[in-house]
């Protein structure tokens, strides 16, 4: 296995752990973007070491700054839980003591105020590196390195095809794709990483495409 710099180094962050802090946050950032905006509740859940670490390395604080839309660097991480409290944001923080899974593994549960709802598992690998392995009942594989289009959808012929010629039409170069399902002819999600950025106008013309039902633009992490 091949290492860079940055895997080795890490990321610039607000300590104390790429994977403790870093990594969280993202995945918090994930959270946000998928949801549409700053959760009104959320329930996290840490498994794994997580459940004996996420206070004192301030997985706590990470998991929340991103889900308020912080970066790694902010240096308001280590007061985002009050912060939350002052946003009107409910957070219920629980530790789950099993072995199923990656070490450091989140389970988000979050609702905006609107009245959306999210459920999302995902793991920080190391360096601030993370992967997200579920969105919903659907099982996926990202990382937030690439700027990646996140596209739910009913798994019917021909939905593929116009997001595709879409993105092809404003001159989108896709750098991988793939599609996940939970079952034929049900909800499935495209997950397509891209060379360039996607900007409101390309969603707001993909949520209007027969057969799609929610798209998320994730502009790089990283």
């Amino acid at each position: 296995m091949s290492m860079s710099l940055f895997d080795i180094i890490g990321p610039v962050m607000v300590g104390p752990s790429s994977s403790h802090t870093a990594g969280v946050v993202r995945i918090g950032n994930v959270v946000k973007q998928i949801l549409g905006n700053i959760p009104a509740k959320a329930t996290v859940e840490f498994h794994g070491s997580f459940a004996t670490t996420y206070q004192g390395h301030g997985s706590d604080r990470a998991i929340v700054a991103g889900m308020l839309g912080m970066s790694t660097e902010d240096e308001r991480i280590r007061n985002s839980l009050a912060l939350a409290r002052d946003s009107g944001m409910e957070v219920d923080l629980k530790a789950v003591h099993q072995s199923d899974g990656h070490p450091n593994k989140l389970v988000v549960n979050a609702e905006s105020r609107t009245g959306e709802t999210l459920h999302l598992v995902g793991y920080s690998v190391g360096g601030g590196n993370i992967l997200i392995v579920r969105i919903n009942a659907i099982a996926v594989e990202f990382t937030g390195k690439c700027n990646t289009l996140i596209v739910g959808h009913k798994d019917t012929p021909g939905v593929i095809a116009r997001v595709t010629r879409a993105l092809a039409d404003r001159g989108i170069n896709i750098a991988s794709m793939k599609v996940y399902r939970a079952l034929r002819g049900g909800d499935a999600i495209m997950i397509i990483e891209t060379d360039q950025d996607i900007d409101r106008q390309l969603v707001c013309g993909l949520e209007q495409q027969s057969g799609v039902f929610s798209v998320t633009s994730l502009p790089s992490l990283f």
